[in-house]
């Protein structure tokens, strides 16, 4: 191989490092530059599936799709290794078991879990990162319906499923596990009404990216399917019996406990001496690190400026989808001595899922979306999530085609 090609690194094949990947590869001919991908797993999995994977109403492989069937070996290096450091000065990236050096590179490693400094959070919670977090999930709530069919002397306690924040992930995971619930009280022969399904929020309402009528529609309908709403109710502490919330320290057990509250970027970032705001980096306006001219953070990992509203824009995968166009573009106009765009967020709409035929939606300019016609138009945007990473194939083989 000819090692004076210029050389691009991706670091991570989530939604941003795998779009950005296919349209380079889309962009450029090969004896223009050398595309490196670089990725822990094997595999890309949609991470907006893996409130499924937690509650157990989808087989983890379902979420997975391996990089090798969308990413042609022979046009893109493949690295299998975890990052542990990017050193900008050398234009080198630190790997568990190698190291490469690079002459552009793209970072979007993702999201980890921020427990926001609560106490315990970390040793006592799970959280939903990735395919094995979340599949530890689903497994550990089904240990604890088994165990409790076979303890005499077991804990009504240890039935309870409690997930902090009431957010985007913690609602869908709420609608996910209202589906789940009833199996298993029927596999483990469990009266449904001895589990309580407990969601506790410190803001004053769920759903902050909705309007109130979809919010009110969200929480009647989980409440009506049995969740219990402790919001406005801040948890101070997580410990192996569960949550202390609120002034008079009351303990909530639970069995199962996840905490969804909140992302930031990738730890990297924070290892490579990247500045950081609120656990990301704030990019410029043509997704480039500030100061830097070769090095484009994307996704979960950077702050994108909504100048109208005055804020971030929200982390979504079609936000990251978007940003991988432009990068993908920028980097060809680095190659090519041609000016950088700037990035310019056009939104789809948002969709959120209240379990499998249920949702609520604003799609195309403030058209609100609830209940079937929502849930229908969710499986549309997680099978045009596969149709951009892989094509029409990639929707037969993983995409959500079950009926009503």
């Amino acid at each position: 191989m000819n090692t004076s090609k210029p050389k691009i690194v991706v670091l991570g094949a989530g939604y941003a490092g795998l779009t950005t990947t296919k349209r380079l590869m889309q962009k450029l001919h090969p004896e223009e530059a050398e595309i490196i991908l670089v990725n822990k797993h094997n595999y890309h999995y949609e991470s907006t599936w893996l409130h499924e994977v937690a509650a157990g109403t989808i087989n983890p492989n379902q979420a997975r799709v391996m990089i090798s069937d969308i990413v042609n070996p022979n046009r893109v290096r493949l690295i299998y290794d975890s990052v542990v450091e990017v050193k900008k000065e050398e234009q080198r990236v630190v790997l568990e078991n190698n190291e490469i050096t690079y002459d552009y590179l793209v970072f979007a490693l993702g999201f980890e879990s921020n427990d926001f400094g609560i106490k315990g959070m970390d040793e006592h919670a799970f959280a939903i990162e990735d395919i094995d977090s979340s599949r530890l999930i689903s497994e550990h709530m089904e240990y604890q319906f088994a165990k409790y069919k076979m303890d005499e002397n077991a804990d009504d306690d240890s039935l309870h499923i409690m997930v902090g924040g009431a957010g985007f992930t913690g609602i869908e995971l709420l609608g996910e596990l209202v589906e789940k619930v009833p199996e298993l009280c029927k596999k483990f022969d469990i009266d449904r009404s001895k589990v309580r399904i407990i969601s506790v929020e410190a803001a004053p309402s769920i759903l902050p990216m909705f309007d109130k009528d979809l919010v009110d529609y969200a929480r009647k309908s989980l409440e009506d399917r049995g969740v219990e709403f402790r919001i406005g109710t801040p948890i101070s502490e997580c410990t192996p019996e569960g949550f202390i919330v609120g002034d008079d320290k009351e303990l909530i057990k639970a069995g199962t406990v996840v905490w969804t509250g909140g992302v930031k970027g990738s730890s990297v970032l924070e290892k490579s001496g990247f500045e950081l705001t609120k656990g990301k980096v704030n990019v410029d306006a043509d997704l480039r690190l500030p100061g830097e001219e070769n090095i484009f953070v994307l996704g979960d990992c950077s702050w994108v400026w909504d100048k109208e509203a005055d804020r971030p824009y929200g982390p979504t995968a079609q936000l990251a989808t978007q940003e991988a166009d432009v990068a993908a573009n920028n980097v060809k106009a680095l190659l090519t001595n041609r000016p950088l765009e700037n990035f310019v967020f056009k939104s789809k709409g948002t969709v959120a899922s209240l379990g499998v035929t249920d949702g609520i939606g604003t799609v195309f300019d403030d058209y609100k979306l609830r209940g079937k016609s929502a849930a229908a138009m969710k499986k549309v945007v997680d099978n045009r999530s596969l149709f951009l990473v892989g094509g029409a194939k990639l929707v037969l083989k993983k995409g959500k085609i079950r009926p009503f």
